[in-house]
């Protein structure tokens, strides 16, 4: 435990308590006669009680938005008044930090559907809004999927024009480099809001576009061509071409 709720305001107490539990950080619930453990590196209270607490670091709570000054004490970060994180989709998306025009960290996502670290980033950095790049669009149903499965499909996100993000870089990782320079990009840019379900409808697929996917899977696997009804369920997002390729690999006597 590293934080302490002392108030007496039954208010203040239900606001800081409902706002905790939603980000998952635990606490003490004291009365402000009682002693503060040493544990504890912030106290949360109202402004009445403030006056009688000594303690380096307080909280006052006047509304939801505390928790901004209080993750700012808990892990060191600056306020800052608008946070986006930026997704290159892809493969192996990209994703960084923009705050205030500021690059806070980058990372690299193992697939499309690796939506776990961008949760934890929603989770440490509140109010954050998420921009993902237009581009790459069977990889970015996939990573909308299951942000919406887990956000629901009334999250809003931000579309960026991702067209030049993508730098030439000229050395052995540049695909990776090139993912998180693209991720930064993104999150520099301006956007339009949507909803994620509105970016989930999908069009059918063109035949060009199913023999281009089918002809990937050969040059994956080596030696396996998907069905046309897989590669369908790779071009509208349903699965990745990786999950075609090991479903026809379990099923190599049907047609392709």
């Amino acid at each position: 435990m590293r934080v302490a709720v002392i108030t007496g305001d039954a208010r203040v107490y239900y606001t800081a308590v409902k706002v905790l539990k939603r980000h998952g950080i635990g606490f003490y619930s004291l009365r402000p006669e009682e002693e503060i453990p040493f544990d504890v590196e912030v106290v949360v209270t109202d402004e009445k009680t403030s006056l009688n607490l000594d303690f380096p670091r307080k909280v006052t709570v006047s509304g939801e938005d505390f928790i901004d000054e209080l993750l700012s004490l808990l892990e060191g970060r600056e306020h800052f008044s608008r946070i986006y994180i930026a997704i290159d989709p892809g493969e192996r998306p990209g994703v960084s930090v923009v705050a205030d025009n500021r690059v806070l960290e980058v990372q690299r996502l193992r697939g499309p559907r690796d939506v776990e670290p961008i949760l934890e980033l929603l989770r440490r950095y509140p109010g954050a809004k998420i921009k993902i790049g237009h581009g790459a669009r069977r990889q970015r149903t996939l990573t909308l999927k299951a942000l919406g499965e887990v956000l629901g499909y009334d999250y809003p996100v931000i579309l960026v024009n991702e067209a030049r993000t993508t730098p030439r870089v000229g050395s052995v990782d540049s695909p990776g480099v090139q993912d998180i320079v693209a991720s930064i990009n993104i999150g520099l840019r301006r956007g339009k809001e949507r909803r994620i379900g509105e970016l989930l409808e999908v069009r059918e697929p063109s035949k060009r576009e199913i023999e281009d996917i089918k002809r990937r899977s050969r040059e994956l696997s080596g030696n396996i061509t998907i069905s046309s009804r897989l590669a369908r369920e790779v071009a509208v997002g349903n699965m990745t071409l990786e999950e075609a390729i090991r479903r026809q690999r379990e099923k190599r006597g049907d047609d392709v």
